[in-house]
């Protein structure tokens, strides 16, 4: 069943909670790899994953509880932000414009990594790395069209079931780890629960306690389930600090194999976290979580591959923070369309905050 087809059996429907407990997980058994997978848990040929938990209501009920005052806030970064350093060795952007002469017209040409800047990490992009398999239990040659099990639609698990759904639209809520780390008593409690602390371009974790205390902290935000997950570390102000400082240390950054990121945890007390309240999960650094992990397995293999759920990175959360400081509120109605592109792997997030 396609993400279209899927989402017009439950548009209407109003969804609570999870359709199993965590504690049900995983549902497929083989292969013993893909750890707490849900495959079949939305109907075993969907491709829509959590975004079925933004049901129409779902959608209507966040509109008139966060659009209040109509200040919109982008949430995405200029596609060339990274110049000709990207990370992760990907391809720069690049935009060439011309004229039509002898009109009086310009047209123009793009040419971009889909995750060189704020981006949507799409259901094809990250599988289980040991089983060998994406959401849904779909394979690689489901995905290159040459499968034996006669799969004939080469645009699986495409971003385009994300766009064909309306999007990725609902509550959303901040959580400014970063300045609960700056201004409130983060700094303190982070010294002293943690080895090395937390640091944006060291292999280095946000805990779930960490979170949990920044939510509270935070005129004790609360989430809702069908919410959208979004963390800020301030990765952004510590990229333009090095790159106006040492750029000699953003080489070597850019450069590092595996390149090593703080983010969220690896744990299942953040997966449980996420799969009892969130439809989809973003962040502003490279890989949300962090990287690599220390463990044999990643947040990425779970939530995109186990549950079908969209990761945001690289999101520029610079403004939002400080209007939900001027709002004293860290809830907001997310809209964000990924590119229409069937078969796409990943997207630039098209993201705006309304308050």
């Amino acid at each position: 069943m396609s993400g279209s087809q899927s989402e017009s059996a439950s548009e209407s429907a109003s969804v609570s909670g999870p359709p199993v407990p965590f504690s049900s997980l995983p549902l497929s058994k083989e292969p013993a790899a893909a750890r707490l997978n849900a495959w079949g848990a939305y109907g075993g040929r969907d491709e829509l994953g959590f975004l079925n938990r933004q049901t129409a209501s779902t959608v209507a009920a966040a509109a008139a509880s966060e659009i209040r005052m109509g200040v919109r806030v982008t949430v995405d970064a200029p596609l060339d932000f990274l110049g000709t350093k990207p990370l992760f060795g990907r391809q720069a952007f690049h935009k060439e414009v011309y004229q039509k002469a002898p009109r009086v017209v310009h047209d123009d040409t793009w040419s971009f990594n889909t995750q060189g800047s704020s981006q949507w990490d799409g259901l094809r992009h990250f599988g289980y790395q040991a089983a060998q398999r994406f959401y849904n239990d779909t394979t690689l040659d489901d995905i290159a069209g040459t499968s034996a099990s006669g799969q004939t639609n080469p645009h699986v698990l495409g971003i385009h079931n994300a766009v064909q759904h309306g999007g990725i639209m609902g509550r959303a809520i901040l959580v400014d780890f970063r300045r609960w780390l700056d201004e409130g008593p983060g700094k303190e409690i982070v010294k002293r629960d943690a080895e090395v602390g937390f640091d944006n371009f060291r292999s280095s974790a946000i805990k779930l306690d960490w979170i949990l205390q920044t939510l509270k902290w935070q005129d004790n935000t609360t989430p809702r389930f069908g919410d959208v997950l979004i963390v800020r570390s301030g990765w952004f102000p510590a990229y333009r600090a090095l790159l106006a400082n040492d750029p000699a240390e953003l080489d070597r950054i850019a450069n590092m194999k595996p390149p090593a990121f703080g983010g969220v945890e690896q744990s299942d007390d953040v997966l449980r976290w996420i799969w009892d309240h969130f439809s989809a999960v973003a962040s502003d650094h490279p890989s949300f979580e962090r990287w690599p992990s220390p463990f044999d397995w990643s947040l990425h293999e779970v939530l995109l591959a186990g549950w079908g759920c969209n990761i945001g990175e690289l999101l520029d959360l610079e403004a939002l923070s400080q209007e939900c400081v001027r709002q004293n509120r860290w809830s907001f109605f997310l809209a964000s369309v990924p590119c229409y592109v069937p078969g796409g792997v990943a997207s630039p997030v098209n993201g705006v905050a309304i308050f």
